[in-house]
């Protein structure tokens, strides 16, 4: 029956992932594809952390916790239901223990079948059927041909969930239960850097080939639980809680100790009769002395009371006599820090101080309106002036210099055109009456006619009036006039703000603002000024009462203290001199009287506290019997702790024996395997794996050289070590079945042939168990699809 696989994954919070479901897997090969940085890594921890727990915080490790979360995430496990269907005539099914690699079968099945029955049920495995697709293909089986077909369907799903490490995993845990956190590190959670080396090679090849040897346990686990239990008998360690050497070095202590105790027991029956004969007259010393003790005490205490009320007294006089004088230095501080100006304005109330602010919020509108009246009533003036003053200047030179022009050029027609008409009509005209020419005699005419009508045109220009001029004028008339306007508003705007300059002083004198000269932000920096002043003022009344108060106070304390001193010297010294001296007097005198008494009764009092003080803790000492008990616990603890010794000797025998046996026949089949993959890989460069004597691996390349796996480059050592944990993985298959391979871009350091082999030997394994691959290569997901087609991509 197949085993239950991961089917997905709901990560919670790790890491940068939050609410991420990745899957669905199948339960052969599966290539998780997602470029750097996409979380491949990641995801390979949070599997190993919700299996086995989450990294601690050690050192620079990344331990994937969130800034504002717990570790926490699911994986969901698919068991496979087996839904059996057969032909009529049921054959014999002995044909298939014949298939080619049928052999790991046979030494799994009755153990998987016991287990699979145990936890899941004993409906879950027919008795009349047989379930198929467990791995590679059955052999033919018996009898005409008959087959026994198994169709898989999908059932419960089985939930690993994991919050904190204290909470432990949570779920059914059986599906790890056969392997540990070590061995998932080592064998299962593949890296790069983990393919260099394999730690522990032959501990962690016995481990998991006797892993699956149908016991509860490894032999491995067990024979090394049973070296440590015996390594505990054998300590000398505190902590060794059955060491024979520690029980037998405790006996001898007891023995000597018992031999102390019976000598300390005689001895304290004779001080208990000594003792008795002691006591009278220790009690009549003792009460003498309580009661001298007593009255001194007594005067001792007072004492240092009126020592301590004569301190308190002087402390307070001193306090008082400070507050006095910080009283005087705060009223003439205040008196130097008093303004006249803003007397009036410190005594306005609240709603008049918003008021007055308000009113000078008015004023201060109007004031902008003014200022900006008078500035737009400046800007236009400037404007009209500066542009009729350029348009005199433009018109007076332009005009100068046009009508000269103009008036040479009428008089040079006014003279030259009629002089020529002239100059060539009379000559013509001569001409023509000599000849008798009529027609030149005409031209002449016209000649002069037309000389006569151009010089009477010029005539007419010379007097004509000028429309330019004209319109000249009219332009600088308007210039001028709007001049006049913009001086007259700017006149108006002065006016109007001297009169708000006016007005608004006479409202800030009436409102007590004078000192301010009419501006209104030295009116606003007085109102801030006398609110300072007012909060001032009542800091100064409030530090004024409070010194008051405390020297008041001190004052009444000093009085209680004086009359206290009254009453103890009235109880000590009734009717003689009330000092420290007589009291120290007094004092000496009670001293002296003890110190007789004391003298008396030293040597008595001191045996007999001696006495009493032993006495009384050996009432309460159960040492003898303790260690008599001691010794003969100690006694039956030796006799169980020796017979226990000799049985987990026996049995790390029989162990030692068993795991031998096991190993001489798994571990050729591992090696066998191991080398088989190797050359698979290598493309037949290195064709054997073995195992030295000393427990060192040794590679056999293909012109038989021995190499030791040091001595390999990066490339051929992770292949080695990729081979040798896939054939122990499919040599061990009933180890951790439920539990995924992750291997974590293990190829990259592989060429392309050697990358197709590696493919094909997963895929091999892909056969027997559930891998998952992430990688971020595309070249690597296309060679593992060439060695199996049915391959499953989950990108991220």
């Amino acid at each position: 029956m197949r085993p239950p696989f991961l089917e997905r994954i709901n990560i919670v919070s790790f890491g940068a992932f939050s609410g991420k479901v990745v899957g669905p897997f199948t339960p052969n090969l599966n290539v998780v594809f997602g470029r750097n940085e996409a979380g491949k890594t990641t995801l390979a921890s949070f599997v190993g952390g919700v299996l086995f727990g989450w990294e601690d915080a050690r050192g620079s490790r990344n331990t994937y916790k969130p800034t504002n979360a717990e570790r926490a995430g699911s994986l969901f496990f698919a068991v496979p239901r087996a839904e059996y269907r057969a032909d009529e005539n049921r054959g014999t099914r002995s044909g298939r223990d014949a298939g080619e690699n049928c052999g790991a079968h046979d030494r799994g099945d009755a153990g998987e079948n016991r287990i699979v029955r145990e936890r899941y049920g004993a409906g879950a495995i027919p008795d009349a059927a047989e379930p198929v697709g467990m791995g590679e293909q059955r052999g033919a089986s018996e009898g005409g041909g008959n087959e026994v077909l198994g169709e898989f369907g999908e059932a419960d799903e089985i939930e690993l969930t994991r919050v904190r490490n204290v909470d432990g995993l949570q779920g059914d845990t059986t599906l790890v239960a056969d392997i540990d956190k070590e061995t998932f590190q080592t064998m299962f959670a593949l890296t790069s850097d983990e393919l260099r080396s394999l730690r522990n090679t032959t501990d962690m090849t016995a481990k998991l080939l006797t892993a699956g040897s149908g016991t509860g346990a490894s032999p491995a686990h067990a024979l090394a639980k049973i070296d440590e239990l015996l390594a505990g008998y054998t300590s000398r360690s505190a902590g060794a809680v059955r060491s024979l050497v520690r029980l037998e070095a405790e006996q001898d202590e007891l023995r000597a100790r018992l031999a102390v105790a019976f000598e300390e027991a005689e001895r304290f029956k004779r001080e208990d009769k000594e003792f008795r004969d002691l006591a009278p007259q220790r009690d009549e010393m003792m009460a003498r002395l309580d009661a001298l003790n007593t009255d001194i005490e007594a005067l001792s205490a007072h004492r240092a009371q009126v020592k301590k009320l004569n301190d308190e007294i002087a402390e307070a006089r001193e306090r008082v006599a400070a507050l006095v004088a910080e009283e005087e230095q705060l009223a003439i501080t205040r008196r130097d820090q008093h303004d006249d100006d803003l007397v009036p304005l410190m005594h306005l109330a609240a709603g008049d101080e918003r008021a007055l602010r308000d009113r000078l919020d008015a004023l201060a509108s109007e004031e902008a309106k003014c200022e900006h009246a008078v500035d737009l009533a400046q800007d236009n003036f400037a404007t009209s002036k500066a542009a009729f003053e350029a348009l005199l200047e433009a018109e007076d030179a332009e005009d100068a210099e046009g009508r000269a022009r103009q008036r040479h050029v009428q008089v040079a027609l006014s003279i030259l055109l009629p002089l020529v008409f002239m100059v060539a009509g009379v000559p013509l005209f001569i001409h023509g009456r000599e000849i008798a020419s009529l027609s030149f005699t005409a031209l002449g005419v016209g000649l002069v006619v037309f000389a006569v009508v151009v010089t009477l045109a010029a005539l007419v220009m010379l007097f004509r009036p000028d429309k330019a001029a004209d319109a000249k004028e009219a332009r600088k008339q308007d210039a001028h006039w709007i001049m006049l306007q913009d001086k007259k508003k700017l006149e108006a705007c002065l006016q109007n703000r001297a009169a708000f300059q006016e007005r608004a002083r006479t409202q800030l004198d009436a409102a007590g603002l004078g000192p301010a000269l009419g501006s209104l932000r030295q009116s606003r920096a007085l109102l801030d000024e006398a609110r300072e002043a007012r909060a001032e003022e009542r800091l100064f009344r409030q530090r004024q009462q409070a010194l008051v108060s405390r020297r008041i106070a001190l004052e009444d304390s000093l009085d209680k203290a004086e009359r206290q001193r009254d009453d103890l010297f009235e109880h000590m010294l009734p009717h003689g001199e009330r000092t420290l001296d007589a009291i120290d007097a007094l004092l000496a005198q009670k001293a002296r009287q003890r110190s007789g008494l004391l003298e008396a009764s030293e040597a008595l009092n001191r045996r007999y506290g001696e006495l009493k003080q032993e006495l009384a803790q050996a009432v309460h000492l159960r040492d003898f019997d303790e260690l008599k008990l001691r010794y003969e616990q100690a006694c039956t603890q030796q006799e169980e702790y020796a017979r226990e010794y000799a049985r987990l000797l026996l049995a790390k025998r029989m162990l030692e024996s068993a795991i031998a046996a096991w190993e001489s026949k798994s571990q050729p089949e591992v090696y066998r395997q191991a080398s088989r993959l190797l050359a698979l890989m290598t493309d037949g460069r290195w064709t054997k794996v073995s195992m030295t004597e000393e427990g060192r691996l040794r590679v056999i390349d293909a012109v038989k050289n021995a190499h030791d796996p040091l001595h390999l480059s990066l490339g051929t050592c992770q292949q080695l070590y990729l081979a040798l944990r896939i054939a122990l993985l499919m040599t061990a298959d009933n180890v951790g079945r439920s539990v995924p391979i992750l291997a974590d871009d293990i190829l990259v350091n592989f060429d392309s042939v050697r990358r197709a082999g590696a493919a094909q030997a997963i895929a091999e394994l892909a056969r027997v168990r559930q891998v998952v691959l992430l990688t971020c290569h595309e070249e690597i997901v296309e060679a593992l699809r060439e060695a199996d087609p049915t391959l499953n991509e989950v990108r991220l």
